[in-house]
């Protein structure tokens, strides 16, 4: 029993859409169906979630919004048209997505319930086209399918007692086609997860059902070990850990939301990234343990727009409380961290750029001067952070010290490393500036020198 995940760009078109049920209907094991919203069908075209939120924010903000509605109906009513579907089901998806903006909720509900019209109306029209093609299908809305969260508009948690409910599936009929990215709270309003969030529902699916295997369906054929965009033609990945594929999506891999896979993980399930316009490719399996041969590191992940909070202070490593106070004041001011390297006299906070605006800035930095007293305080923007990942890099000597010597080689100086606990990466801060050149130097060290 699987379930398989079908994202944006599997669903963008008609020519897309009949790829992915010809996939499902060729393997009688692919019980469950997940899907995203149409994405782009070219570089140039607009993913139907980006009009979703113009709809919702114009709506909002009392703003004329019916050239936004007029587009995504469009979109659909091309779909539904090149696979010869009835026209009701154009109504009723153009219906649900009017009803969504005239909700009597909070904006940020109202906003969640709109963008989630996309995934709802993906499901509608696979599930559709299924039937129309042989497969007994049924769409099942993620209430319905037990999907209970927490009450966080666009940031949802799925709940424990979900998982029961969802198990109940397996005793259905047919194949069932769930749309992603929401799911409902206790009192009955639909929330969304975070951006990228179907890859999520499907997780949670195939935690739910107890699925042999958690199929997700892309466009690439399989994970590679470094951003094509940067490496021509890199190598791919046969065999990721779930530490490593966490640890590779947190840090720029856009294959998977970094959160997608903790509900397979706790249930020790196995993934596999297809390619919906290639699906005879093997792919890249991801699995809790796998067997070390060769090089330990599996891939390098990198991501741009940090900036580097830096402290110092005589003698701060005997003064108690020290970090912790540094860290209330952060969370006083409603900012996240991502890494915190320090050294004796010395502290560092590695912040998103997003979390730190001009007036945040300097509201943060008045505050640490007053209250902790500092001898210095600066703030770096413009950092890139890049991370070598696998596992049992900690126990394998020369890692460093080859890093080290790649960025040399690329003309970069490494302004942070932190490894701290972690036996599967080390990330280093560079300046955004050499980035590439950076990447490119460690991919020749770790994936082409012998």
């Amino acid at each position: 029993m699987k379930v398989a995940k079908f994202g944006g760009s599997s669903v963008a078109n008609a020519e897309q859409i009949k790829k992915a049920c010809d996939i499902v209907k060729s393997d009688s094991s692919r019980k469950f169906v997940v899907v995203s919203a149409p994405g782009k069908r070219n570089k140039e075209d607009i993913k139907i979630t980006d009009l979703l939120i113009d709809l919702g924010t114009a709506r909002i903000e009392n703003k004329p919004f019916a050239t936004y509605l007029k587009k995504i109906a469009d979109r659909y009513e091309e779909i539904i048209r090149d696979l010869g579907l009835e026209q009701s089901l154009l109504d009723d998806i153009i219906q649900s997505t009017e009803a969504a903006t005239e909700l009597d909720v909070s904006n940020e509900m109202k906003l969640d319930a709109i963008k989630a019209t996309g995934e709802d109306s993906s499901a509608k029209i696979v599930s559709a086209y299924l039937n129309k093609i042989g497969i007994q299908a049924s769409y099942v809305n993620p209430k319905d399918a037990g999907i209970t969260v927490s009450n966080e508009p666009g940031n949802a948690q799925i709940l424990p007692e979900s998982f029961p409910e969802i198990y109940k599936l397996r005793d259905r009929e047919g194949v069932l086609v769930i749309p992603g990215f929401f799911g409902y709270s206790k009192d009955g309003q639909l929330i969304t997860f975070s951006r990228g969030g179907s890859d999520i529902t499907g997780s949670i699916v195939a935690a739910g059902v107890k699925a042999e295997l958690y199929e997700n369906f892309t466009d690439v054929d399989s994970v590679f070990s470094v951003n094509p965009n940067i490496v021509d033609n890199p190598k791919e990945i046969s065999v990721l850990t779930y530490k490593e594929m966490r640890e590779l999506s947190y840090a720029g891999f856009s294959v998977f939301h970094d959160e997608a896979l903790i509900p397979a993980f706790q249930e020790k399930i196995p993934v596999c990234i297809k390619n919906t316009n290639n699906p005879s490719a093997k792919g890249t399996m991801i699995v809790a343990e796998k067997e070390r041969n060769g090089n330990c590191v599996v891939g390098i992940a990198s991501d741009t727009e940090f900036c580097s909070l830096y402290v110092s202070k005589y003698l701060m490593n005997r003064e108690l409380g020290f970090g912790r106070k540094l860290l209330q004041i952060l969370e006083d001011e409603h900012i996240s961290f991502e890494h915190v390297p320090s050294g004796i006299d010395d502290m560092s906070v590695i912040i998103r750029d997003s979390e730190l605006n001009t007036e945040k800035e300097q509201r943060l930095v008045s505050r640490i001067r007053e209250e902790l007293k500092v001898d210095t305080i600066s703030i770096r923007r413009n950092l890139a952070m890049i991370m070598i990942v696998g596992e049992g890099m900690k126990s394998t000597i020369g890692i460093t010290s080859r890093a080290a010597n790649a960025f040399a080689e690329a003309r970069v100086n490494v302004e942070m490393i932190n490894q701290g606990s972690s036996e599967v990466s080390i990330m280093f801060g560079i300046e955004a500036e050499g980035m590439e050149r950076a990447i490119r130097s460690l991919y020749k060290a770790f994936f082409e020198e012998k």
